[in-house]
Protein backbone atom coordinates (compact mmCIF):
# COMPACT_ATOMS: atom_id res chain seq x y z
CA UNK A 1 0.00 0.00 0.00
CA UNK A 2 3.02 2.17 0.62
CA UNK A 3 4.00 2.31 -2.82
CA UNK A 4 0.77 2.96 -4.11
CA UNK A 5 -0.01 5.96 -1.87
CA UNK A 6 3.48 7.07 -2.77
CA UNK A 7 2.98 7.17 -6.73
CA UNK A 8 -0.52 8.49 -6.51
CA UNK A 9 1.38 11.51 -4.57
CA UNK A 10 3.88 11.69 -7.20
CA UNK A 11 0.99 11.81 -10.31
CA UNK A 12 -1.35 13.49 -8.04
CA UNK A 13 -4.28 11.36 -8.66
CA UNK A 14 -5.38 8.69 -6.98
CA UNK A 15 -5.36 4.84 -8.91
CA UNK A 16 -9.08 3.73 -9.51
CA UNK A 17 -9.90 1.51 -7.07
CA UNK A 18 -9.63 -2.04 -9.17
CA UNK A 19 -5.89 -1.04 -9.51
CA UNK A 20 -5.65 -0.40 -6.37
CA UNK A 21 -6.24 -3.63 -5.21
CA UNK A 22 -4.93 -5.44 -8.41
CA UNK A 23 -0.96 -3.79 -7.29
CA UNK A 24 -2.11 -4.44 -3.59
CA UNK A 25 -3.42 -7.98 -3.19
CA UNK A 26 -2.68 -10.05 -6.45
CA UNK A 27 0.60 -8.70 -7.50
CA UNK A 28 3.01 -5.20 -8.91
CA UNK A 29 2.56 -6.05 -12.49
CA UNK A 30 3.90 -8.71 -14.94
CA UNK A 31 0.92 -10.49 -15.69
CA UNK A 32 -2.49 -8.97 -17.86
CA UNK A 33 -3.47 -7.78 -21.21
CA UNK A 34 -0.30 -7.60 -23.71
CA UNK A 35 3.04 -7.50 -21.80
CA UNK A 36 1.01 -7.62 -18.88
CA UNK A 37 0.41 -4.76 -16.47
CA UNK A 38 3.69 -2.43 -15.52
CA UNK A 39 5.06 -2.34 -12.75
CA UNK A 40 5.04 0.57 -9.75
CA UNK A 41 8.50 0.35 -9.26
CA UNK A 42 11.38 -0.22 -11.94
CA UNK A 43 12.61 -3.82 -11.86
CA UNK A 44 13.73 -6.47 -14.25
CA UNK A 45 11.38 -9.12 -16.06
CA UNK A 46 13.18 -11.62 -16.98
CA UNK A 47 10.84 -12.14 -20.61
CA UNK A 48 11.47 -8.37 -21.17
CA UNK A 49 15.01 -7.29 -22.67
CA UNK A 50 15.31 -3.91 -20.79
CA UNK A 51 14.79 -2.83 -17.27
CA UNK A 52 10.47 -2.77 -17.48
CA UNK A 53 9.25 -0.67 -20.12
CA UNK A 54 7.83 3.19 -19.34
CA UNK A 55 7.30 2.14 -15.72
CA UNK A 56 3.37 2.81 -14.49
CA UNK A 57 4.87 5.97 -12.55
CA UNK A 58 6.31 7.64 -15.26
CA UNK A 59 5.23 10.95 -15.64
CA UNK A 60 5.61 12.77 -19.08
CA UNK A 61 6.69 16.34 -19.30
CA UNK A 62 3.83 18.62 -20.70
CA UNK A 63 5.70 21.41 -21.04
CA UNK A 64 7.81 19.49 -23.95
CA UNK A 65 4.35 19.55 -25.69
CA UNK A 66 4.86 15.63 -25.98
CA UNK A 67 3.12 12.98 -24.10
CA UNK A 68 0.14 12.10 -22.84
CA UNK A 69 -2.03 14.10 -20.27
CA UNK A 70 -0.75 13.25 -16.69
CA UNK A 71 -4.16 11.96 -16.06
CA UNK A 72 -3.49 8.94 -17.67
CA UNK A 73 -1.58 6.14 -16.72
CA UNK A 74 0.24 3.60 -18.15
CA UNK A 75 -1.74 0.26 -18.18
CA UNK A 76 1.27 -1.96 -20.29
CA UNK A 77 2.47 -1.54 -24.08
CA UNK A 78 0.87 -2.33 -27.16
CA UNK A 79 3.52 -2.71 -29.57
CA UNK A 80 5.34 -0.23 -31.97
CA UNK A 81 4.21 2.73 -30.76
CA UNK A 82 1.22 1.96 -29.09
CA UNK A 83 0.50 2.11 -25.42
CA UNK A 84 -2.41 1.37 -23.37
CA UNK A 85 -3.64 3.50 -20.39
CA UNK A 86 -6.23 4.30 -18.03
CA UNK A 87 -7.84 7.72 -17.55
CA UNK A 88 -7.61 8.94 -13.90
CA UNK A 89 -10.57 11.47 -14.25
CA UNK A 90 -13.22 10.03 -16.39
CA UNK A 91 -15.93 8.37 -15.30
CA UNK A 92 -15.40 4.63 -14.75
CA UNK A 93 -11.77 4.63 -15.69
CA UNK A 94 -12.02 3.63 -19.70
CA UNK A 95 -9.00 2.45 -21.12
CA UNK A 96 -7.56 4.21 -23.62
CA UNK A 97 -5.12 3.35 -26.97
CA UNK A 98 -2.80 5.61 -27.50
CA UNK A 99 -0.21 5.97 -30.59
CA UNK A 100 2.74 8.37 -29.87
CA UNK A 101 2.81 8.45 -33.24
CA UNK A 102 -0.89 9.28 -34.14
CA UNK A 103 -0.14 12.94 -33.73
CA UNK A 104 1.83 15.73 -34.85
CA UNK A 105 2.47 18.61 -32.37
CA UNK A 106 3.97 20.64 -35.55
CA UNK A 107 0.16 20.42 -37.34
CA UNK A 108 -1.42 22.08 -34.30
CA UNK A 109 -2.49 18.20 -33.14
CA UNK A 110 -2.75 17.21 -29.44
CA UNK A 111 -2.17 14.01 -27.90
CA UNK A 112 -5.94 13.74 -27.53
CA UNK A 113 -5.33 13.31 -31.80
CA UNK A 114 -3.57 9.73 -30.88
CA UNK A 115 -5.56 8.17 -28.77
CA UNK A 116 -8.67 5.99 -29.69
CA UNK A 117 -11.15 5.16 -26.70
CA UNK A 118 -10.79 0.64 -26.32
CA UNK A 119 -13.13 -0.18 -23.09
CA UNK A 120 -15.18 1.99 -21.40
CA UNK A 121 -14.11 1.02 -18.12
CA UNK A 122 -11.19 -0.65 -17.10
CA UNK A 123 -12.91 -3.37 -14.76
CA UNK A 124 -14.39 -3.94 -18.50
CA UNK A 125 -10.42 -4.13 -20.29
CA UNK A 126 -9.54 -6.67 -17.71
CA UNK A 127 -12.80 -8.35 -17.68
CA UNK A 128 -12.35 -9.22 -21.22
CA UNK A 129 -8.52 -10.24 -21.08
CA UNK A 130 -9.20 -12.43 -18.01
CA UNK A 131 -12.19 -14.28 -19.50
CA UNK A 132 -9.43 -15.01 -22.56
CA UNK A 133 -11.25 -12.49 -24.95
CA UNK A 134 -8.87 -10.31 -26.91
CA UNK A 135 -8.75 -6.63 -25.52
CA UNK A 136 -7.78 -5.22 -28.79
CA UNK A 137 -11.51 -6.04 -30.13
CA UNK A 138 -13.04 -3.15 -28.95
CA UNK A 139 -10.03 -0.65 -30.00
CA UNK A 140 -9.67 -1.85 -33.42
CA UNK A 141 -13.36 -1.21 -34.31
CA UNK A 142 -12.78 2.12 -32.76
CA UNK A 143 -9.71 3.08 -34.91
CA UNK A 144 -11.78 1.36 -38.00
CA UNK A 145 -14.97 3.79 -37.48
CA UNK A 146 -12.15 7.01 -36.89
CA UNK A 147 -10.89 6.05 -40.17
CA UNK A 148 -13.99 5.70 -41.88
CA UNK A 149 -14.56 9.57 -41.22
Amino acid sequence: MAEVEHVEQRLGYRLPELLRRIYTEIGDGGFGPDGGLASLIPRSIPHWHVQDWPCATAVHDQRSGWGPPASWFFLTGGGCTMEWHVSLIAIDNPVLLWDSDGWVPEWGQNPHDGLCYAAPSLRRWLWTWADGGDVWDEALVQIKKDASN
